[in-house]
């Protein structure tokens, strides 16, 4: 049986595509029978953990979610290349360019995207990062020497490349921050429970699973202020500053995601709901006049499932698939 992160690496492969604006996409060709991703096992893990600097090669379509030094080489032209990276939800990543081989007058480009899109679609979304779309690309052959760290603004990041010449490339060192907030977050694994904190910041804040998931939120404060609460509307969330909302889809993208469920109002207890999307998001909408807290946990959907509970659910619901 294929391990979680796996089946996120292959949703990628059939999603990967990456674009600059409207113009520039990636496209993937037929990967074949070589698996293009490297698992790390645990016994890896530990052993890197006593000190050890982990080093490999990059293949032209990549994911890593470990920390290390990699190259890539071309051995021939490689015009559609990309590599994701992911870590933990309290983590940052941070790409250092320690040596590029790279013709940028011949068309050659290396570039760093803050977040990920797959198929034109990005993560964050627009609405949902801090910085506009042209911001969020760092271009080596526009920065050079001048730019040679990149951090990202959440747990994933991408690189995507294009070499004409054999021989030529780039060696890369990729590290990982403490984030003592993390706002958007794209989960490793299908199953897990998270705590999504905004303390007095005017953002929305996006928690993605790409997987169908049963999630249950078990606590959630908004329009927390001083210790009091503040009386939200007794109907709707319409016109309300902050509010926690459950999409479902089947691409990246939470803008362009089903809006399922709207919760304006804080409560302590349980509710849970069953979505059978290939992409669950949770996203909190803060005012930043306040301090607003989700606590949620989830678990991949077992498709063999009928029940459903009666109390604090909601049916599952998702589009058709695509």
């Amino acid at each position: 049986m294929p391990s979680a992160f796996q089946f996120q690496c292959h949703f990628v492969l059939i999603f990967l595509a990456a674009s600059k604006g409207e113009t520039r996409y990636l496209e993937v060709r037929d990967t074949g029978e070589d698996e293009p991703f490297l698992l790390l096992s645990e016994d890896l893990k530990r052993e890197l953990s006593a000190g050890q600097i982990y080093r490999r090669s990059l293949r032209c379509i990549d994911m890593l979610s470990i920390e290390g030094q990699f190259t890539f080489t071309a051995e021939q032209p490689q015009l559609h290349c990309a590599t994701f990276f992911i870590g933990e939800p309290e983590e940052l990543i941070t790409i250092d360019y320690d040596f590029v081989n790279i013709d940028c007058q011949r068309g050659d480009f290396l570039k760093v995207f803050d977040g990920w899109i797959l198929k034109g679609e990005k993560f964050p979304s627009s609405l949902d990062h801090p910085l506009p779309t042209s911001q969020r690309y760092v271009d080596f052959c526009e920065t050079g020497n001048i730019q040679r760290s990149i951090r990202s603004s959440q747990n994933v990041a991408m690189i995507f490349f294009r070499i004409h010449q054999p021989g030529n490339g780039f060696t890369i060192t990729v590290k990982k921050n403490a984030n003592l907030f993390p706002c958007n977050v794209i989960s490793q694994t299908p199953s897990g429970r998270f705590t999504m904190v905004i303390p007095h910041q005017n953002r929305n804040c996006s928690f993605s699973i790409i997987y169908p998931v049963v999630i249950k939120i078990s606590d959630l404060i908004l329009g927390h202020l001083n210790g009091l609460f503040l009386k939200k509307p007794s109907a709707g969330c319409a016109g309300v500053g902050d509010f926690v909302e459950l999409l479902g889809g089947t691409g990246l993208d939470p803008s362009k995601m089903f809006p399922l469920a709207d919760l304006c109002h804080s409560f302590h207890g349980s509710a849970q709901m069953k979505i059978g999307c290939d992409n669950t998001v949770l996203r909190m909408v803060s005012s930043g006049k306040h301090i607003n807290r989700v606590t949620f946990e989830y678990h991949q959907l077992d498709l063999q499932e009928t029940e459903n509970r009666k109390e604090n659910s909601i049916e599952e619901f998702c589009f058709p698939s695509i």
